[in-house]
């Protein structure tokens, strides 16, 4: 039994902005207040769509850190690090592939919808088509049980689940386990490996949940059993054999409700994102001149709030009678468009500003955040490395 564990990672492809901080920092901020968190920059993967060109990758790897930080991100609270800083990781990738059919690469929805979408670029690659495969060795290799994702991000959750049951019903036919499990029993003690037995018994012959919950928590509980041992007596009690990968699942986030500039998804591509830590002044003019409802060509012409881009950001940053001053004063014309933004403005750069403030210190000294990715780092292998032991092992690779 693994303690809970959330993975996540970002492609280093350029400068975060605030739909990046809606979308997913914040909700990283709040997950690192409930779980064991391990945040990491995906660069290998920033190569599937930039192998051509990785001049970007170094110096956005650096600046997105610093963006997480910014963002309220607590290296004391979370494990920050960078994918290609760990390579197991690449090993882990290369063994699953030994065992995953092509076929379900292949069927992987973002696979095709992508390689239409980035037309421009030459995705025939098996780095691109396996991807997929690479991501799932992220998370699983810190058995994590938690991946945070989107509507559209399931299918690769749900595809890591597969590999994981692939893998765990090819190699965890761990030879003598039963004999192995009761000689674990044994180390609980007389009346637990009593209580454990009839706990099993209840669970395996009548279902009992309560049975269940019970002999795992007297598992937790005892200190006289190795990790080796707990692992097995939690498969023994379940009728399972040895767990080797855990099988994560999918913590639904809201999709970001931010849109950019001009009312569409936020997107640097786009031209109309708002930099996380971008200057005032810059994002004061790019919201004074935003567009706004087409039908109000003059001061006096009435507008319609659900027809302009402004509207939409009062809806993520505005208070409800704000958004009721708003609404009548554009419907009667009886306020302009910059008195009608001054507030989101203003909003806008309040929420900026202690990233801005948080940020400072690391662009005074970036050798803290060297620091910090270098622990990241070193914690992460210490996880990694204990997942690579056990793979090695029942793949007949541990060569002792």
């Amino acid at each position: 039994m693994y303690p809970d564990r959330v993975v996540s990672g970002m492609r280093p492809t350029g400068v975060m902005h605030l739909g990046h901080f809606h979308g997913a920092l914040k909700n990283w901020v709040k997950l690192q207040n409930e779980h064991e968190c391990l945040f990491f920059v995906a660069d290998w993967h920033a190569l599937t769509t930039h192998y051509d060109d990785p001049s970007i990758i170094e110096k956005s790897t650096w600046d997105m850190v610093i963006d997480w930080l910014a963002a309220g991100i607590d290296p004391a609270k979370a494990t920050l690090f960078i994918q290609s800083k760990v390579p197991e990781h690449a090993e882990l990738h290369l063994l699953l592939s030994m065992t995953t059919p092509l076929g379900w690469l292949e069927r992987v929805p973002t696979y095709k919808d992508q390689q239409e979408k980035l037309a421009d670029r030459d995705l025939a690659t098996y780095g691109f088509l396996g991807y997929p495969l690479l991501q799932a060795a992220d998370v699983l290799i810190y058995r994590a049980s938690m991946v945070p994702v989107g509507e559209d991000q399931v299918p690769h959750v749900e595809m890591m689940r597969e590999l994981s049951r692939r893998f765990n019903h090819i190699y965890g036919k761990e030879k003598d386990f039963e004999e192995k499990a009761r000689e674990a029993v044994k180390k609980l003690g007389g009346k637990r490996a009593r209580t454990y037995d009839e706990l099993r018994t209840a669970y395996q012959q009548d279902g009992s949940a309560d049975a269940l919950a019970q002999a795992k928590a007297m598992l937790d509980e005892s200190q006289s059993l190795s990790t080796v041992d707990r692992e097995r007596l939690f498969g023994y009690l379940e009728g399972k054999r040895k767990m080797i990968l855990v099988e994560p699942r999918a913590l639904l986030t809201e999709s970001s409700r931010l849109p950019g500039l001009d009312g569409q998804k936020m997107s640097k591509s786009y031209g109309n994102s708002i930099g996380l830590r971008e200057d005032r002044d810059s994002v004061t003019k790019k919201m004074r001149t935003m567009p706004t409802d087409p039908a109000r060509v003059r001061r006096t012409d009435p507008g319609e709030p659900e027809r302009c881009p402004v509207w939409q950001l009062h809806k993520v940053y505005s208070d409800e009678p704000t958004r009721e001053w708003a609404a009548a004063g554009c419907r009667s014309a009886g306020i302009g468009c910059l008195e009608c933004k001054q507030p989101v403005i203003d909003a806008v750069l309040k929420e900026q500003e202690p990233m801005r403030e948080r940020a400072q210190q690391y662009l005074d000294d970036p050798t803290l955040v060297r620091a910090i990715i270098a622990d990241g780092c070193e914690k992460a292998r210490a996880l990694a490395s204990e997942t690579m032991r056990d793979v090695r092992e029942v793949m007949g690779l541990s060569y002792r």
